[in-house]
């Protein structure tokens, strides 16, 4: 009993002097896990603003020769196009989108730098003996976003110069892998194959394969074709997995489905639709992989990707060439065939999902929306484009920023867009002369003229009836639009000289 009482005794001793002691180092203890725990809320916090506060990224895949038609969402009736699809589920399908004109260079040229292609004097599709490209003083939206930080990356045909001094990598890009220009213009396009090879070569050089600045493939053969669309989106995925932690900007301007036609092995003799269909499906595929890669490196929701060609099919070339329907004529003319293209944008969380616009947006038009996005300066140049995000965004009753879309066929005036209508001013334009081409060879041309003509293109989508004669006010009204638009940037019929062109860059010998 007595050895039991001197224990207790002893306990109690020892719990009075270190009690104190135990609380305080408690205490500690308990506030150390909190600010602990405070200080894991703030990063998370700051991780979460980082990301919220990081510009977005932005990828355009920009197809060669595609036609309006040739997406499942835009109603192709035998190309199977899931991922171009889901995109335009996801996102916003834009039915009334433009380029600048119906033609490789031409069109390239409006995209990267957000002004109509007459404006900076590059016309037509630029050769292997081009000595002109696009100029040192204007900028592109790699460069734009170079002011912001961005890695910047090209994977495709380039076409606005093939000579270094005009070639991405002096122009905003970090990185260049692909064609410099068509993947026609080389010693097996149709029109030198009758000749002996010495022959073809003095017309047609061998097609080369750049990367950076250095030709890693000077003479490109048909098999090396075949993989164009896979090295391309190869290139693709690996800049978005080593770009991943910072804003990037991925550009991919496919060779395809420009002729001739090339698939790789993957997808051969997959369509309906024979050899063209085949090669939608790559391109189809390669979306899919661009997306995929960013979903699983975390970048979906902070990257919008955008979808569209540079101008309508080469109709001449028949069934390897594609569909505009249901608009009138194809490449080569500034018919809504050669000049609306498929349009599908997708960014989740700030792109609607199943979004749907009739307004009039086009090419020069993407530079300026990525700029306010990025928040980087416009250049301080002229520009023609202007921002769309009110349209991409779904904001209620967001009308198109044009109050007029000049359309140029070369230095010609030969067409005003507003809002619905569609005036066309008198003008020569080429239709095909009887069936078309097959197999990868064109049927011939004719030359046909319209005169002044406008048309409803909300109920005459086909620009099949001219209603002038019903409505002399609106084309008093584009009318004088057009003289606007002549004394900025000219008009070779009308030999009008704009105030407001500036000139294509020439090869400093």
């Amino acid at each position: 009993m007595k050895q039991r009482q001197l224990v207790r005794r002893a306990a109690t001793n020892w719990s009075s002097r270190f009690r104190p002691n135990l609380s305080m180092r408690l205490t500690r203890g308990i506030m150390l896990v909190a600010v602990a725990f405070a200080g894991m809320a703030q990063f998370d916090l700051a991780i979460m603003d980082a990301k919220e506060t990081r510009p977005p990224n932005f990828v355009v895949v920009f197809t060669d020769d595609q036609g309006y038609q040739d997406v499942g969402v835009f109603g192709s009736p035998d190309i199977e196009t899931p991922n171009l699809d889901r995109m335009a589920a996801e996102g916003a399908k834009f039915t009334d989108f433009y380029v600048s004109q119906a033609v490789c260079s031409a069109s390239r040229s409006a995209l990267m730098t957000g002004c109509y292609n007459v404006r900076i004097g590059i016309l037509g599709a630029l050769g292997p003996k081009s000595n002109i490209g696009i100029h040192d003083d204007e900028m592109t939206i790699a460069e734009v976003l170079k002011q912001k930080g961005y890695a910047t990356a090209i994977y495709g045909k380039w076409h606005l110069g093939h000579h270094p001094q005009f070639l991405p990598t002096r122009h905003g890009f970090d990185d260049y892998f692909g064609l410099p220009y068509s993947n026609d213009m080389w010693p097996y396009h149709p029109n030198v194959l009758h000749l002996p090879m010495e022959e073809r070569l003095k017309k047609w050089p061998s097609l080369p394969l750049i990367e950076g600045e250095k030709v890693v493939n000077p003479k490109v053969t048909p098999e090396d074709q075949t993989h164009l669309t896979t090295w391309y989106t190869e290139r693709a995925v690996s800049f978005i997995k080593k770009n991943k932690e910072q804003p990037f900007f991925l550009y991919v301007p496919h060779s395809m489905p420009h002729v001739p036609l090339y698939v790789s092995d993957k997808f051969k003799g997959k369509s309906e639709r024979g050899l063209y269909g085949d090669v939608i499906m790559e391109i189809d595929w390669s979306v899919g992989k661009i997306l995929d890669t960013l979903k699983k490196n975390g970048l979906d929701d902070n990257t919008m990707v955008i979808f569209t060609s540079d101008n309508g099919p080469w109709l001449s070339y028949g069934n390897h060439g594609g569909s505009a329907l249901p608009l009138r004529e194809g490449k080569g003319t500034m018919w809504d065939g050669g000049c609306r293209e498929p349009f599908i944008a997708r960014w989740p969380g700030k792109i609607p999902a199943g979004l749907e616009c009739s307004e009039v947006a086009a090419t020069i038009d993407i530079l300026p929306t990525l700029a306010q996005l990025a928040g980087a300066p416009l250049p301080k140049h002229t520009i023609d484009g202007k921002n769309i995000w009110p349209l991409l965004s779904g904001q209620a009753d967001a009308k198109s920023p044009h109050d007029y879309y000049a359309m140029y066929y070369g230095r010609e005036l030969q067409a005003v867009r507003s809002g619905k209508w569609k005036l066309h001013f008198p003008h020569g334009f080429r239709t095909l002369k009887g069936e078309p081409g097959n197999d990868g060879l064109p049927g011939p041309y004719t030359q046909k003229r319209t005169g002044l003509a406008l048309y409803d293109l909300k109920s005459d989508i086909r620009e099949a009836r001219d209603v002038a004669a019903n409505y002399p006010e609106v084309v008093t009204r584009l009318q004088k639009y057009g003289d606007r638009i002549r004394a900025e940037l000219g008009d070779s019929r009308m030999k009008v000289q704009g105030a407001g062109a500036r000139a294509a860059g020439k090869l400093r010998q």
